[in-house]
């Protein structure tokens, strides 16, 4: 999902709701390495980030226990990867997608920005104009 489409959000809520591990990438890299979206090596500390994550996501799934995985999920593939992941752990896999319009999003990119420094990475406009033409939004069939 896009950044600011209400996902962290949404990931809290299910936490709660499910009894959950919820596992978010940007919270980690935030307490290891601080505000360093504009170091040259954020997006390779924060690819590591992501795949201890995704080992522990692993583990507790193996264990039994529900995971919610407050990723961005930008692909269709890396989201047909962890579909296939979960299957092959016989856990079930749910996708749930929030579809923000960009005035939406560009309206909770203010709000975020203005609570940067707790849990999230302060985002310009131009960055969240970017991202969103990266997102390949979900097919109707990944959702059912």
């Amino acid at each position: 999902m896009h950044p600011c489409s209400g996902k962290t959000t949404l990931a809290q809520k299910l936490k709660k709701k499910y009894s959950a591990l919820r596992l978010t990438p940007d919270e980690w890299d935030i307490r290891l390495f601080g505000h360093d979206t504009h170091d040259k090596d954020h997006d390779t500390r924060h690819d590591l980030v992501e795949s201890l994550l995704r080992d522990v996501e692993t583990r507790v799934l193996i264990l039994g226990l529900d995971v919610i995985l407050d990723f961005g999920f930008w692909g269709r593939s890396e989201r047909d990867d962890f579909r296939s992941r979960a299957a092959e752990l016989g856990a079930d896999f749910k996708m749930h997608y929030l579809d923000a319009t960009e005035e939406m999003l560009f309206e909770s990119l203010a709000a975020r920005n203005a609570q940067y420094l707790k849990v999230r990475f302060w985002l310009s406009e131009t960055n969240l104009k970017e991202y969103m033409l990266l997102f390949e939004p979900p097919f109707q069939e990944e959702l059912e």
